[in-house]
């Protein structure tokens, strides 16, 4: 039994020996190259929020997490689970008929007419009523609800606006179908259908996409898109023709809506959202200070992308057949450097003095829905967490080593820290503020300071030639290393980094510039109203009193429903103007005034 003992031991012990052997706990090219070449493959069609193959890309940060002897954050379990709105469907309650002089003229869905993707759920019968371009812009001197009633009544409106063959008109920001949605709304309105119109230069008359834009539908009202020959046989009843009403109203730039006779609608809408669930994937390494390792540096990146077809608007493929977006650079790049700097922290483990989070974050394309669900439900005191570092799109390092660091004046520690550690000799182009493009952005909003590593957009960006051969794995190599002599020195620090809030600049003296509020909108929300995450500092929302958490609900005169509902009211105003903004806070109204600056 003795033997048998001592030989096991043996055993075990060759073992032992020859794992460390294999394990290298170096940061090296080698391994770079292994991690996105498989994060990168087809195999994983792109790991786009939500799919299966997110979930194997989960699964497989999971286990590199685990392997380097991580512990998992989530109460013993590495994935934190949230859910998101993924497309959205039609139920079987859309309809659409008209009665022409007593004759009714039912339509099918998705061949002669389609709900729109933002349409809220109705059933109305109501009369109808033309808009021309369903265009309400006092300020441009042009009101297509001028002297018409449409209180109650179901308007038809044209696609785009009078001066549609200019390349760029002041018309552009009052044309997209939401907007005209919504000045329905305000004008009483209990629907709009759109209709294409004729252009000289593009005469297609294709229905809208079905897509989900990434907010709430407009809530009892109803929108669809009929195709131009429905509306060419209601004008034709008339005795009248779309496409010279068209001609009329762009050539004199003035409305011409009017009242159909004896044209009523029955019109029935109802869009499902589709749920799907995402997971971000963290563990953590403890440390061994009695008092810092109760302190957490966070270090992520996200690991989603844009898939094969889903989300095109994200991407920059111009092409129509589906291609697969691998997405090397963005970010499988920055996937791995977190990858790397786990199983290289975890080698020294017996050294932290304050404890470091690893995260690889989901729905990042999505507009950081990851990130922002991990800061509102964190599992640690968010006062707990000293600074978290970034890394998105690592991967293209050039030859004059270039090397973007954002969020180097969101701690007055950082620039001389980030020149200090700079060994590599690279070539390092500080931004101080900290908002804005990845997921540092969800800590920013939380007053946590932050430094995001990036080095630089190019041709392949978003397209399905962001593969795994274009990756500069030499160049990753030190831009990892890099980011691993940052973290260590934050973590051995006894100091913690102090927060700066950037004040972020505005540009008074453009000519055309937009107004600004000075808000973060929390991304991922999807009730009524419009919700912030932050407020930028020195700007609009700071100085009247807006909090993180606020939901806009009113901005003027106009009631906020949505994002866009917000952006369309600022739209109306001008640098320097003051507005009354109703919030709703902790279930309570309350009323800011603002003093709106130039974007």
């Amino acid at each position: 039994m003795k033997r048998i003992i001592l030989l096991l031991l043996f055993i075990i012990s060759s073992i032992t020996s020859a794992q460390r052997t294999w394990f290298d706990p170096q940061i090296t090219a080698k391994d770079i190259k292994a991690h996105i070449t498989y994060l990168a493959s087809d195999d994983l069609k792109g790991r786009f929020t939500g799919s299966p193959e997110e979930r194997i890309a989960g699964d497989y940060i999971k286990n590199q997490f685990s392997s380097s002897g991580l512990l998992p954050l989530f109460n013993g379990n590495f994935f934190q689970e949230f859910s998101f709105i993924e497309s959205v469907e039609l139920t079987d309650a859309n309809g659409l008929s008209f009665d022409i002089n007593g004759v009714k003229k039912p339509l099918a869905v998705k061949k002669d007419y389609i709900t729109a993707p933002f349409s809220g759920k109705g059933k109305v019968s109501a009369e109808l009523v033309f808009v021309g371009y369903g265009i309400s812009a006092p300020k441009l001197n042009y009101d297509d609800y001028d002297g018409i009633d449409v209180k109650g009544k179901i308007v038809v409106a044209m696609r785009y606006h009078a001066e549609h063959d200019s390349a760029k008109s002041e018309f552009d920001r009052y044309a997209s179908f939401r907007q005209k949605a919504s000045a329905a709304r305000d004008k009483g309105a209990v629907g709009i259908i759109f209709v294409n119109g004729y252009l000289p230069h593009n005469d297609e008359d294709r229905l809208m996409e079905l897509r989900y834009d990434g907010a709430a539908g407009i809530k009892d009202f109803s929108a669809v898109q009929i195709k131009r020959n429905i509306a060419d046989e209601i004008f034709k009843s008339q005795n009248l023709n779309l496409a010279d009403y068209q001609k009329q109203i762009d050539a004199q730039k003035k409305p011409a809506s009017f009242v159909f006779k004896n044209v009523k609608v029955e019109l029935a809408t109802e869009v499902k959202e589709i749920e799907k669930i995402a997971r971000n994937v963290a563990g953590f390494l403890e440390g061994n200070d009695p008092q810092l390792k109760n302190e957490f540096l966070v270090i992520g990146a996200h690991y989603d992308h844009l898939g094969i077809d889903q989300y095109l608007t994200a991407s920059m493929y111009k092409g129509s057949d589906k291609q697969i977006h691998n997405g090397a650079d963005d970010n499988a790049s920055g996937t791995t450097g977190l990858l790397e700097l786990a199983e290289k922290f975890a080698s020294i483990k017996n050294e932290l003095k304050r404890s470091i989070i690893f995260i690889a974050f989901s729905g990042e394309e999505l507009g950081l829905l990851g990130s922002t669900y991990f800061t509102n439900n964190c599992p640690i005191d968010l006062k707990n967490i000293a600074a978290m570092l970034n890394m998105d799109m690592i991967g293209r390092l050039n030859d004059e080593k270039s090397l973007t660091v954002i969020g180097a004046g969101t701690s007055s520690k950082w620039k001389e820290l980030l020149n200090e550690k700079n060994k590599y000799e690279l070539k390092l182009a500080l931004n101080d503020s900290g908002s804005g493009g990845s997921d540092h952005q969800a800590f920013t909003n939380k007053n946590i300071p932050v430094l995001f590593f990036f080095t630089g957009t190019h041709s392949d960006y978003h397209k399905p030639s962001d593969d795994a051969d274009k990756i500069n794995t030499a160049g990753e190599e030190l831009v990892a290393n890099y980011v691993f002599d940052i973290a260590d020195a934050i973590q051995t620090n006894t100091a913690r980094p102090d927060y700066v809030k950037v004040e972020e600049p505005s540009n008074r003296g453009a000519a055309r510039s937009k107004v600004t509020v000075g808000t973060v909108p929390e991304f991922g929300y999807n009730g009524s109203g419009y919700k912030i995450s932050g407020v930028t500092e020195g700007g609009p929302a700071a100085k009247g009193g807006m909090k993180p958490g606020d939901v806009i609900i009113k901005f003027g005169a106009k009631t906020v429903n949505n994002i866009y509902d917000f952006m369309y009211a600022m739209g109306e105003f001008s640098p320097g103007d003051k507005v009354d903004v109703v919030v709703l806070r902790d279930g309570k109204e309350a009323t800011l005034n603002l003093e709106l600056i130039a974007k």
